[in-house]
């Protein structure tokens, strides 16, 4: 019984052993081909870095051709023309915070400077107009980066790159406030109250049209 049970014992350690011992190198056996199927990890990279790069591409373009819905363009001025504007407010509603306290009342009344800094002022120009282009660029105010530029047309990407400076656009709301009539315009801060200058261009700046 002993005999019966130990023989397959030892016919099992002896098939097994192999593999616990040294692996004997045999070489080649059968023919070999070189691997030519691609490699997924770089098939995955560059599929991802040409839907980056479209991706890309298609940010650049809505981002060039961006404009605002609310764009508010502007005429040229016919004439020199300043005037002053008080900024006053007068709340038509409450306004109250997130839990219903009414913060101010329908009816009070403030200015706005006497809690916004207008620190140096906008420019207003039309950049459709070649003309208005080269009266910024001519004027002083166009190395004074502390004034903003807004636009009444065309697109802030195109003019940032002219001009080297931030570009902003000019909204229904902002012209509303500013009570624009026409382009280009200066607005500055006097006192408690904005002064805006529509400056009228000389036919003979208008030869780049």
């Amino acid at each position: 019984m002993t005999c019966r049970i130990f023989f397959p014992i030892i016919l099992v350690f002896f098939i097994v052993t192999p593999a616990l011992g040294v692996v004997k190198e045999i070489g080649t056996v059968g023919t070999t081909y070189p691997v030519i199927e691609p490699d997924v990890i770089s098939q995955l990279k560059e599929r991802a870095i040409a839907r980056m790069a479209e991706e890309h591409r298609l940010l650049a373009e809505r981002m060039n051709n961006y404009q605002p819905a609310d764009l508010h363009p502007l005429p040229r001025t016919t004439e020199d023309r300043t005037f002053l504007i008080d900024p006053t407010y007068t709340l038509d509603h409450d306004l109250k915070d997130g839990n219903g306290k009414i913060l101010y009342p329908g009816g009070y009344t403030f200015n706005p400077l006497d809690y916004v800094p207008f620190a140096g002022g906008l420019v207003v120009i039309d950049p459709t107009d070649p003309a208005q282009i080269k009266w910024f660029q001519d004027a002083p105010y166009a190395e004074d980066h502390r004034l903003r530029l807004l636009i009444t047309g065309g697109h802030a990407a195109a003019l940032v790159k002219q001009l080297g400076r931030p570009v902003f656009y000019l909204t229904d709301e902002i012209s509303d406030r500013l009570q624009l009539k026409a382009a280009p315009a200066l607005v500055l801060r006097k006192r408690d109250k904005l002064q805006v200058h529509e400056f009228f261009i000389p036919e003979s700046n208008h030869e780049n049209r």
